[in-house]
C-alpha cells in the first residue's frame, strides 16, 4: 500500500513538445554555362582543328582505313592467324595493291598530265583573246595595235622551294598511316575498353554503346562508299569508252568517286570528262556525257545509298551542307571527304549526352 501511495504522490514528468524536423533543402540546380563560355569553347575547338589539320587528318584517315581493313583482318583471323599477323597481312595487302596500281598506271598518268597541261594552255589562250577583245571596246587604239602585257615568267624553283616544307611535312605525316592502321587493328579491343574506362562508372555503359554505334556507322559508311565508288567508276569508264572520251579508264573512276561528294558530287563528276574532251568532241557529245553522269548520280543517290548505308547517318540536308562548308573551310578537299563521317559521329555523341540531345535532334532527320 505504501508503494502505491508513493507512486501516486510522485509528480508527473512534463510532456515536452516533439522536435520539429525541418525538410531537407533541395539540391541546388546546376547552373548552365554562360553562352560566352560556349562560344569560347567552340572557337577553341575550331582553332585546334585548323592548326592541327595535318595531324588530325592523318589520324582520321587512318581510322577510316582501319575500318575498311577490319573485315579483311577478321577473315585472316578465321584462318587461325594471330591478330597481330592478320592485321599486318591486311595492311601489307592494301599498300601493295595501291603501290601496284600507281606503278602500273604511272606512264599513262604522265601522258594524262601532259595532255591536261595542253588543254589548260588552250583554255588560257582563249580567255586571253576574250579579255583583249573586251579591252579593245573601250580603247581608242585599233584592236590590232593592242598588245598583251608581257607576263612574268614563272619561277618554278621558287615555287618548289616554297612548297617543299609543307610537302615534306605531308609525306612525313603520311608515312605514319600504315603504322597507325596496323596498331588500330591489332589493338582494337584494348583501345575500345581502355577508352570506356576513361569515363566515370555511371557513364561507362553509355560510352560503350556510343563507341559501338560510331564504329558501326563508320564501317558501313566506308564500305558502302567504297562499293558505290567502284560501281560508279566501272560504269562510268564503260560509258566513257563507248563515247570515246580520252583516258576513259582514269576519268571514269575519278568521276565515279567525285560523285560521292554530297550535293556537290554531280557537278564535280562532270568536270573531268568534259575537260579532257575539249577539242575532241562536239557539244552534243558533251550533253550526253553530262546526262550520263547525272543519271549515275541519281541512281547512286536513290538506289545505292539507301541499300548500302540505310539509316546509319540520319543527318538532315541542312546539317550536311553546313558541315561541308565548315570542314571544307578548315581542311579544304580533305575536309569535304571527312565532313560527313565526322558530323555523323558528332550526332551520335549528342544523342547520348543529356545536355547535348537538343543539338542531336536539330541535326537529325
Amino acid at each position: 500500500m505504501a508503494i502505491d501511495e508513493a507512486e501516486i504522490d510522485r509528480p508527473e514528468a512534463p510532456i515536452l513538445p516533439a522536435p520539429v524536423v525541418s525538410a531537407p533543402a533541395p539540391p541546388p540546380k546546376p547552373q548552365k554555362p554562360h553562352w560566352a563560355f560556349q562560344a569560347i569553347g567552340i572557337a577553341t575547338i575550331l582553332g585546334l582543328c585548323y592548326w592541327g589539320e595535318l595531324v588530325l587528318a592523318v589520324m582520321l584517315v587512318s581510322v577510316l582505313l582501319a575500318f575498311i581493313l577490319a573485315p579483311v583482318m577478321d577473315f585472316f583471323i578465321l584462318l587461325h592467324l594471330p591478330r597481330g599477323l592478320a592485321a599486318a597481312v591486311a595492311v601489307i595487302l592494301l599498300f601493295t595493291l595501291l603501290t601496284g596500281l600507281v606503278y602500273y598506271s604511272s606512264n599513262q598518268a604522265i601522258i594524262f598530265v601532259q595532255d591536261l597541261s595542253h588543254y589548260t594552255e588552250t583554255i588560257r589562250q582563249g580567255i586571253t583573246q576574250v579579255r583583249l577583245r573586251a579591252e579593245s571596246l573601250g580603247s581608242t587604239e585599233p584592236a590590232g595595235q593592242i598588245k598583251a602585257e608581257p607576263r612574268s615568267s614563272t619561277n618554278w624553283e621558287e615555287i618548289l622551294t616554297r612548297g617543299f616544307g609543307s610537302v615534306s611535312q605531308a609525306l612525313l605525316a603520311a608515312s605514319f598511316v600504315p603504322f597507325l592502321v596496323y596498331f588500330m587493328l591489332s589493338w582494337q579491343h584494348h583501345v575500345r575498353s581502355a577508352t570506356v574506362m576513361l569515363f566515370s562508372l555511371e557513364n561507362r555503359n553509355t560510352a560503350y554503346i556510343t563507341l559501338g554505334l560510331i564504329s558501326a556507322m563508320i564501317r558501313s559508311f566506308m564500305v558502302g562508299n567504297l562499293l558505290i565508288g567502284l560501281f560508279l567508276g566501272t560504269v562510268s569508264s564503260i560509258a566513257f569508252a563507248i563515247l570515246h572520251v580520252p583516258f576513259f579508264y582514269f576519268v571514269g573512276f575519278i568521276s565515279g568517286f567525285l560523285s560521292l561528294v554530297p550535293y556537290l558530287g554531280v557537278v564535280l563528276a562532270m568536270g573531268p570528262p568534259i575537260f579532257v574532251s575539249l577539242g575532241h568532241m562536239s557539244s552534243g557529245d558533251a550533253v550526253v556525257i553530262m546526262m550520263t553522269v547525272l543519271g549515275l548520280h541519281l541512281v547512286a543517290l536513290n538506289v545505292l545509298y539507301p541499300k548500302f548505308l540505310g539509316n546509319r547517318l540520319q543527318l538532315n540536308p541542312l546539317a550536311v551542307t553546313m558541315a561541308l562548308l565548315v570542314w571544307g573551310w578548315l581542311w579544304g578537299a580533305m575536309g569535304l571527304v571527312l565532313a560527313v563521317p565526322i558530323t555523323a559521329a558528332m550526332k551520335i555523341v549528342f544523342d547520348h549526352v543529356e545536355s547535348l540531345k537538343p543539338y542531336g535532334a536539330w541535326m537529325g532527320e
